[in-house]
């Protein structure tokens, strides 16, 4: 991985994790650097790991064992890059009082967000629900839209997630179900009306369905012809589109 994607990755999303290299170098001791950066001993271990996994060069060098629980220092590739972490922090102070509006850099997170899912769907988080190993996150979409997605709670934890937070819903277009208006949806369901914007016959494969919703944002669906047929599809009409909370995944913008 490059070194520019290091630090869109990490230096920005989670300026902590770079920022404990810095505490190396002052400390020398990755109990110390920990305590120091506000981290525990192991959140401590399993930056060092992740941060040495994605640069192609290891940034630190450790020691295990001995008092203070090991000694580690930064390689020369980890020097450089917190002097970058370094520069940086004066360009994002430069950044920051530039910006015309706070809420530009969630937008330009959102933008800059790539992924294989045809539904990308800004929310926020209204209720987290615990249900056993698993969350159900109630999000609202624009236009007081609601949806929910089931995810685990150690992945709650991990895009650490709570009431308004900001996230990208992400539906392949192959997990949603076209219903006619009439049909009653599945039980437990996300289940949204809007109209059909065009269908896209791919000839042997499923068409392709695409749907505005009422407050402008636009769903892809695919569906069999003969599955299309039996609701009597055809652009501009008012249809329902259902899928499952498990199939909702969620990100956070950078």
């Amino acid at each position: 991985m490059s070194l520019p994607t290091l630090l869109s990755q990490h230096i920005v999303r989670r300026p902590q994790r770079i920022a404990l290299l810095q505490h190396i170098a002052e400390q020398g001791s990755i109990t110390r650097a920990a305590k120091s950066a506000g981290l525990s001993y192991k959140a401590a271990w399993d930056a060092i790991d992740e941060l040495n996994n994605l640069a192609q060069k290891p940034l630190v060098e450790r020691s295990v064992g001995g008092k203070g629980g090991g000694g580690a220092k930064l390689t020369a590739e980890g020097e450089r890059v917190l002097r970058l972490y370094q520069r940086l922090q004066v360009l994002q102070a430069q950044v920051l009082d530039s910006a015309e509006d706070a809420s530009d850099f969630n937008l330009l997170g959102r933008l800059m967000l790539r992924t294989s899912a045809r539904n990308q769907l800004h929310g926020r988080v209204m209720a987290i629900d615990s249900h056993g190993r698993n969350d159900l996150i109630r999000l609202e979409l624009a236009g007081g839209l609601g949806l929910d997605a089931q995810i685990t709670h150690d992945s709650t934890l991990h895009l650490e997630l709570e009431t308004g937070t900001e996230v990208v819903a992400l539906i392949k277009a192959g997990w949603l179900d076209v219903l006619a208006v009439e049909q009653t949806a599945t039980p437990g369901h996300n289940c949204l009306e809007g109209k059909i914007e065009a269908i896209l016959d791919a000839g042997d494969g499923p068409s392709e369905v695409r749907i505005t919703l009422p407050n402008g944002q636009v769903l892809c669906a695919l569906a069999q012809p003969d599955a299309l047929a039996q609701i009597n599809a055809a652009e501009g009409q008012q249809v329902k589109v259902q899928f499952s909370p498990s199939n909702v995944l969620l990100g956070t913008p950078v």
